[in-house]
């Protein structure tokens, strides 16, 4: 079974400085049809301008998972961590028992696209941590690769929950395999270009919840980015 959630169909929001698409409700946008999908909460797509970002917020219980697409993303957190986040990094902050962060556009002249996931985490009252590793586009190329788990396997970013994200980068044409242990189920969420999954069109922002099925197969259409969600 697939129940596509497309890109036209999100939440949306322009503030001047960020304009951001929601895949399930977040902030002022409530949708009781999307709340999630097992245990990810949050897709939300931003375009941050230049110079401008989201000042010191706080967070607690929750996996948050950035991934850059384009520009840059300057982080810094109360647990003292200070950053830049660039394409092909990711990096998971678990907010536990509370932190504060504040993520800006360090450029003056180019926009900063992000996806930031949320990720209910196993229990609730983690000690706080951070966590940032970069893949170069080469181990993404042509494939899925694993850049978080709840074991850190491959060196991916470690989660503290039964979910794993992979990342792919496809040129036209390329099919790669998707499986799933009976059970499991799983979200694609088409960053960019567009794909197909077995008979369904996918363009650039749709997502899709996967669940009762095994062998998938993706197959790009174009140039084409894509993260997958193996969940619970």
């Amino acid at each position: 079974m697939m129940r596509i959630r497309r890109s036209d169909e999100r939440g949306r929001a322009d503030h001047g400085w960020l304009e951001t698409y929601h895949t399930f409700s977040f902030a002022d946008y409530y949708d009781p049809q999307h709340m999630g999908f097992r245990a990810l909460r949050v897709i939300n797509d931003d375009y941050v301008a230049p110079g401008a970002g989201f000042p010191r917020h706080p967070h607690r219980d929750m996996e948050i998972v950035t991934w850059v697409v384009e520009g840059a993303l300057e982080h810094r957190d109360s647990m003292g961590t200070g950053s830049v986040i660039r394409p092909g990094d990711v990096q998971r902050m678990s907010a536990g028992t509370g932190v504060t962060h504040s993520e800006f556009n360090p450029s003056g002249d180019e926009r900063t696209r992000l996806l930031q996931i949320w990720i209910l985490p196993e229990r609730r009252g983690l000690e706080p941590s951070y966590e940032q590793k970069h893949f170069d586009e080469s181990e993404r190329r042509g494939r899925l690769r694993l850049i978080a788990s709840p074991d850190g396997k491959d060196g991916s970013v470690r989660l503290h929950q039964d979910a794993r994200i992979l990342a792919g980068l496809l040129g036209p044409g390329d099919g790669v395999p998707f499986e799933l242990d009976r059970g499991r189920a799983a979200w694609i969420q088409v960053v960019r270009g567009k794909v197909a999954l077995g008979d369904q069109e996918l363009g650039q922002g749709d997502g899709v919840a996967i669940e009762g099925e095994t062998g998938l197969r993706l197959l790009a259409r174009d140039e084409a980015e894509v993260l997958a969600f193996d969940l619970a």
